[in-house]
């Protein structure tokens, strides 16, 4: 593994360590859909946007949606690891006062779109994309989809209207960890042959592994797949990845760690108490 991805891979396990912490904190939950997507996070976080911690508001920083905004406690993780607020706001997740609320929520540093009701991020940042596209701005837009959240219509809309426009500058990222809130994503809406419906979108499609730092990192430096097509990645992921009795059940997506667990997974994760 080269040192960039070892830094991806480094810090994948610091946030995952962080997430896990909160939630067994607060008693809050969404533990599983938090894992799944922390090494897609360390990948974008530390090899692929352009940001500047020091300047939140930066106009030609590269904007990221995490539309499936209940995995906020990984997010909130990233961004403090990632120098946007002190690491010792994270203790505060989902307490009274805090602005680290259980849905990522805009006026946290580096939150673009307060977020969680699913099926809003990808319309925003369709608009976002059209946005830097008329104004001639150099910024790339990123959105995070879960797989479930693809059963929302607003989704759909949006494939339709990305490439209608020729927005190259956008990038949707699917978390398919083949688990959403109430079941298997096959037996409550099944998606499949997913990558042929956004091909027939008019999309370009790539499917990867969404814990192999390389595949990761090889699609991402290859944006956009097709100029003057929006770009999708799919990440096969596992619900809960990296702690191994929270891995693919279902239960995760709902359960808070116990103290004894808190401890089994941070040990795991190799990050230590």
């Amino acid at each position: 593994m080269s040192d960039a991805l070892a830094e991806v891979s480094s810090r994948a396990k610091l946030i995952r360590a962080h997430a896990v912490r909160m939630v067994n904190r607060s008693r809050a939950s969404h533990l599983g859909s938090c894992l799944s997507v922390a090494d897609i996070l360390a990948c974008l976080y530390w090899r692929v946007l352009r940001i500047d911690p020091a300047n939140p508001g930066w106009p030609d920083r590269d904007r990221l949606i995490l539309s499936k905004g209940h995995a906020a406690a990984i997010l909130y993780a990233t961004l403090a690891e990632r120098g946007f607020f002190p690491t010792k706001e994270l203790e505060s997740y989902c307490q009274n006062g805090s602005r680290l609320t259980g849905h990522a929520t805009s006026g946290v540093p580096g939150v673009e779109l307060s977020s969680g009701s699913l099926g809003h991020g990808l319309p925003v940042g369709c608009g976002m994309a059209l946005a830097a596209k008329r104004e001639a701005l150099p910024f790339r837009t990123f959105v995070l989809l879960s797989d479930g959240e693809l059963d929302e219509g607003s989704n759909w809309e949006s494939f339709l209207f990305a490439p209608q426009h020729g927005l190259d500058n956008l990038t949707a990222i699917v978390d398919y960890n083949k688990i959403q809130s109430f079941g298997r994503t096959k037996d409550i809406l099944d998606l499949e042959p997913l990558a042929d419906k956004l091909r027939a979108f008019r999309w370009a499609v790539r499917e990867v592994g969404g814990h192999d730092y390389q595949q990761l990192a090889d699609a991402f430096d290859a944006l956009p797949f097709e100029a003057g097509k929006p770009s999708i990645i799919i990440a096969h992921t596992v619900k809960g990845k990296g702690v191994s009795f929270m891995e693919d059940l279902l239960s995760w997506h709902y359960s808070s760690p116990t103290d004894q667990q808190l401890q089994q997974a941070l040990a795991e994760i190799g990050a230590g108490d």
